[in-house]
């Protein structure tokens, strides 16, 4: 957050691998001899050493410009993955979201996960956009000890608080300008698009073919936009708001993020036998906030404060598979055994700073420099999002100090893209649903299916038979729904 962060690998997955969840698994890729005669102009090999990409998955590079108006000037590199059978009749794009998560590992991830009958016709393509990891990547540094455990509580207090923060989301904002200067103005997502349409004509396909979650239906609609022509199937899941700015866009989430926590108190009321946190949503609510409390005055641990609570919080709002999970931490310390909560705090907390999700988000268009703006309008949406409103803003607060200058952004939409198919969950709170319809308005020719629930992620990972079925009639056949159509939402926990 502010941006829909991957529902692949979202924060709450470092929740799912302290508390024990298990990864998913799948068949054999390609083997590296197949790998090998891929398009002549990628070169596959073994992925870099220290990337996601797990057992049966293939990379290689790719040299594109720096300044797309300047091909001839300083190249940079893309590392791209690919699993699945290199002669398939198609491939397969896909962006995990973010901005700026990595996507070596989702391209076996995607293509395990695909029906038999889509994964014969597809392999699976993904990479890390420029910016990140294994691609030429922009740092931030050592941003460790500005990053201190227990924060203070986000929301702040007294005018020294709020001071205090601003301090550190300037020096965040210094660090990252005087380690990547060169790089930061630009890591937009028109260039990550136009890096994309590289990627095709690497892979010699006369159209691209993509799946996009989260962040990622953004750079995908701007790739239609920007390249009708070579746009083929694509799948925009948990639609990104396409008509508001990245600044505004976090208080189209607040009260999104408010309302979706509501459910998860609702569920855990219904599971009192089990968490004991109290057998209403009003009561839940309130031993969440007694948690809080309490955790301001003796931290947990002696570094898990109400803020890395929220955190906490905050991560299992993305799928209501972690809801058990959280609810057994907070279960545990009000028992007295801080352990469990202190490991999936302590792994949200290890990620720190993401300097390439700030450098997409501080760059792709212009952000408040007046930090009155951002005082006056959190205070405003705290009211109706109190858990939320000043984690969000914190978040993003190194934007208003950014030093690389703002890109105008790709207007969204036009008579020549082709349709394409959307699919979103009613209750997400990462990507409301009125970004959805937003889209859905700017893309002519478009559909849009919409599930029951709240879970940012749909097609494969969410076990919505109804969603899935949809989308891999489309990649099968290339024909969308003959309307907009609507699916129940998958079982809760």
């Amino acid at each position: 957050m502010p941006s829909a962060t991957s529902p692949l690998v979202r924060r709450g997955a470092a929740v799912a691998a302290a508390l024990g969840l298990v990864a998913l698994a799948g068949p054999q890729a390609a083997d590296a001899a197949s790998a090998a005669t891929g398009p002549a102009a990628l070169h596959w090999s073994t992925c870099p050493a220290g990337s996601d990409a797990p057992r049966g998955t293939y990379c290689s590079t790719l040299r594109v410009p720096l300044d797309h108006s300047k091909p001839n000037g300083r190249q940079i590199k893309l590392t791209l993955s690919m699993a699945g059978d290199v002669n398939a009749p198609r491939t397969l794009v896909v962006n995990p979201g973010g901005p700026g998560e990595s996507g070596i590992g989702t391209a076996k991830l995607v293509w395990s996960s695909l029906p038999q009958g889509v994964a014969m016709r597809y392999n699976v393509v993904s990479f890390d956009p420029r910016g990140v990891g294994a691609s030429t990547p922009v740092s931030c540094g050592d941003t460790r000890k500005l990053i201190k455990h227990p924060a203070a509580p986000y929301t702040p207090a007294t005018d020294a608080q709020e001071q205090a923060r601003r301090t550190v989301a300037r020096k965040i904002a210094e660090q990252c300008r005087a380690n990547s200067r060169d790089l930061l103005p630009y890591i937009t997502t028109e260039n990550a698009a136009r890096d994309m349409d590289r990627i095709r004509a690497a892979f010699h396909r006369d159209k691209l073919d993509y799946l996009g979650y989260s962040y990622g239906t953004k750079l995908g609609a701007t790739y239609a936009t920007l390249f009708p022509s070579h746009t083929g199937r694509m799948i925009l899941d948990s639609v990104v708001d396409p008509t508001v700015t990245t600044y505004a866009s976090q208080y189209e989430q607040d009260p999104a993020l408010q309302h979706r926590a509501g459910q998860f108190f609702a569920w855990g009321a219904k599971k009192d036998g089990t968490y004991h946190l109290g057998a209403s949503a009003a009561k839940v609510s309130a031993a969440w906030n007694a948690v809080r409390k309490q955790l301001d005055a003796r931290p947990a641990g002696g570094r898990a404060g109400s803020a890395e609570l929220d955190d906490l919080l905050a991560s299992a709002m993305y799928t209501d598979l972690d809801w058990g999970n959280v609810a057994q931490a907070v279960s545990d310390y009000r028992r007295g055994d801080a352990s469990t909560l202190l490991g999936a705090t302590d792994q949200l907390a290890f990620g720190g700073v993401d300097p390439a999700q700030l450098a997409y988000n501080c760059v792709d268009d212009a952000w408040p420099r007046d930090w009155a703006t951002w005082h006056r309008d959190t205070t405003a949406s705290a009211p109706d999002a109190p858990l939320f409103a000043w984690l969000n803003t914190w978040y993003s607060a190194p934007c208003a100090f950014w030093e690389a200058p703002a890109a105008r952004p790709v207007k969204i939409g036009s008579a020549k893209v082709p349709p394409v198919l959307l699919l979103q969950a009613k209750d997400d709170p990462a990507t409301p649903v009125v970004g959805a319809r937003r889209m859905h308005q700017a893309l002519a020719g478009s559909r849009l299916v919409v599930a029951g629930g709240g879970n940012h992620g749909q097609y494969l990972f969410d076990g919505n038979t109804c969603m899935d079925q949809h989308a891999s009639h489309y990649l099968l056949t290339g024909r969308l729904p003959a309307d907009d159509a609507t699916c129940p939402a998958a079982l809760a926990p």
